[in-house]
C-alpha cells in the first residue's frame, strides 16, 4: 500500500480498520515490528499473525491477506504516524515492574497524550490527555472502552509527564511486573498537531473548535460514557464529515454519523449527537494535519 500525495515517509506507526465489515482495529508500530497486532477495541494481549501488516515499505507497508486488514472488495482506511522530535511521536517499550516510576521519552517537550497498553495480557488501554479535566495526571481514559474519565492514582502516579519522562503507578495495566508494555506519546506540533479540548453546547449549530490548521485526521472523545470518535478527510473529503469509524469497538464504518464540517483553521460541530456535542459536557480530541506548516514543536 504506498502512500498519495506530495510526501511520503516509512511509516512507524499504522493503524488499519475494515470499513465494510466488523472486524477488529489492527494497530502496528516499528518498535514491536510488523506481523505483531494489537487492537484499540480489544484488552487482548499482543499477537503475532503473519498475514496482516507483513513490511513497513519507505513510502507505506505491505500486507498478507488477513480479513482484518485485506478482504477481496472490502473498503479500509490506513492511519500512519513517523515517529520523531519534529512529528511529536515517540514509541516506547518499557517492562513492567509494578513500582511507580518514570519512563524515558525522546521528544525533548511535554507530552500531551499518551496511550498505554500491556502487550503480555487481556488488559484495558490506558489514555493520559491533557485536556482530561483540570488535574489530568490524575485522571485516565479507556480506549477500548466508552466509559467516563475516572481518577485512579495507581495509573500515572497523580504526576504530569515532563519533557523527558513520563509516570505510571502501580496498575496493572500500565506497569504490571515482568509485563512488556507499548507507549505511544504524542506531543503538539505547531501547525501540524494539536491535543486539547472543548464544550458542547447540544445545539446543531454546534461550537467551532479552532486547532491552527485544517485537520486531516480526528479523534473525539466525550469525558463522559460515550464512544471514541474517528473523522478523517480522506473517507470524507467534503463537508459535512458525516463518516466515522469507532475506536472501541469493531464496527463497520457509520455513514451518518456525528456530522462536523472540517475547515481551513479546525473543524465545527454540526449536531446535537451525543458523541461530539452534549450540552455542557467536555470533549477531548486529537487533531492532525497531513502535513505540517511548521516543523518546531510547539511551546
Amino acid at each position: 500500500i504506498d502512500q498519495a500525495g506530495n510526501s511520503t515517509f516509512s511509516p512507524n506507526f499504522v493503524w488499519i480498520k475494515n470499513r465494510d465489515a466488523t472486524d477488529a482495529h489492527a494497530l502496528f508500530d516499528t518498535v514491536r515490528g510488523a506481523t505483531e497486532v494489537l487492537s484499540s477495541d480489544s484488552t487482548a494481549a499482543e499477537a503475532t499473525n503473519d498475514d496482516t501488516l507483513t513490511a513497513f515499505e519507505s513510502d507505506g507497508f505491505a500486507l498478507g491477506d488477513d480479513v482484518i486488514v485485506n478482504t477481496n472488495n472490502e473498503s479500509y482506511v490506513a492511519w500512519q504516524w513517523n515517529e520523531g522530535a519534529t512529528p511529536g511521536f515517540d514509541i516506547v517499550s518499557y517492562t513492567g515492574n509494578a513500582t511507580a516510576r518514570t519512563i524515558s521519552h525522546n521528544l525533548g517537550v511535554v507530552p500531551e497524550m499518551m496511550i498505554v497498553k500491556n502487550r503480555d495480557q487481556g488488559d484495558n488501554w490506558a489514555v493520559y490527555h491533557s485536556g482530561n479535566t483540570s488535574a489530568p495526571e490524575t485522571d485516565y481514559l479507556v480506549l477500548n472502552e466508552r466509559d467516563a474519565t475516572a481518577d485512579l492514582n495507581t495509573v500515572w502516579n497523580d504526576t504530569a509527564p515532563t519533557s523527558s519522562v513520563f509516570t505510571v503507578g502501580t496498575a496493572s495495566l500500565v506497569n504490571a511486573t515482568g509485563e512488556d508494555f507499548i507507549a505511544y506519546i504524542f506531543a503538539p506540533v505547531e501547525g501540524f498537531s494539536k491535543f486539547s479540548s472543548y464544550i458542547g453546547n447540544g445545539n446543531a449549530y454546534g461550537p467551532m473548535v479552532n486547532v491552527g490548521f485544517q485537520p486531516a485526521f480526528l479523534l473525539i472523545k466525550s469525558t463522559a460514557d460515550n464512544k471514541w470518535i474517528m473523522k478523517d478527510t480522506e473517507r470524507s473529503p467534503f463537508n459535512a464529515s458525516s463518516l466515522s469509524l469507532v475506536a472501541n469497538n469493531s464496527d463497520a464504518e457509520l455513514t451518518s454519523d456525528q456530522p462536523i464540517d472540517i475547515n481551513s483553521n479546525g473543524f465545527k460541530l454540526r449536531t446535537t449527537g451525543s458523541g461530539v456535542n452534549s450540552s455542557g459536557v467536555a470533549y477531548v480530541y486529537m487533531a492532525f494535519a497531513e502535513h505540517p506548516f511548521k516543523t518546531a514543536n510547539a511551546r
